[in-house]
């Protein structure tokens, strides 16, 4: 069941789309604020988000680049905001789809399933596997050993990305342009926060490396561990 995420400062409108996008067949969680939008998507991973603009403590175009820094689902601007220098400038920035109010709950309904069947059109991948390591990236599942590993969605983009480059040296500037979706300018550090905690995961260190190995002045590659 795709799931939902609708930020929304009105109370009626956020109440009826909630009721009809339940209607829908989607599992829906409807917020009134950007920094509780903000809290629902990177801590619940909805599968598409629908933002309003106008949101009581933090512009929605601001919150639209927070989303981007920490994930790439897709957004769905809903707003009165109708003019078309505000909606090419938010297009641009990350948004998939933009919506003027006032809109029927059936053109946002069709707007997601819209959105959905881009994100899914590829159709699903074959697992990568490396040694006791699996990475299913249509499921987006990962297991070590044959136990789940708990992901939160970056780790996990994280991983599938390395996964798809088996013994390929890849730059923090690289992952933070292909996986964060950030200019080469800005801060690397989160990528090493992540490779930490990913490395914790997978019940390694960087002294002790088992999958993750970073070769110094260059980057990190993920490979198969040698078999005994």
């Amino acid at each position: 069941m795709p799931r939902v995420l609708v930020i929304e400062d009105e109370p009626g409108i956020r109440h009826t789309l909630l009721q009809e996008l339940v209607a829908y067949g989607h599992s829906v969680q409807a917020v009134g604020s950007a920094m509780a939008g903000l809290r629902a998507v990177t801590g619940n991973e909805p599968d598409v988000v629908l933002l309003d603009l106008g949101l009581p403590d933090l512009d929605g175009a601001v919150l639209l680049t927070m989303i981007r820094a920490a994930t790439q689902v897709p957004v769905i601007v809903a707003t009165a905001r109708d003019d078309e220098c505000d909606m090419i400038r938010l297009l641009d920035k990350g948004a998939d789809d933009y919506v003027v109010k006032p809109y029927s709950v059936e053109q946002i309904a069709a707007r997601v399933r819209a959105v959905l069947r881009r994100t899914l059109r590829e159709g699903p991948v074959p697992p990568l596997v490396l040694g006791g390591l699996t990475v299913d990236r249509t499921a987006r599942e990962a297991r070590l050993d044959g136990a789940a590993l708990r992901l939160s969605r970056r780790e996990f983009d994280l991983l599938a990305y390395l996964a798809a480059r088996p013994g390929q040296v890849i730059t923090r500037k690289q992952l933070l342009a292909e996986v964060w979706q950030l200019s080469f300018g800005d801060d690397d550090s989160t990528v090493d926060v992540h490779l930490s905690w990913l490395r914790r995961k997978l019940g390694e260190t960087a002294a002790a490396p088992r999958f993750l190995h970073t070769v110094r002045g260059v980057g990190i590659k993920l490979v198969a561990p040698p078999q005994d």
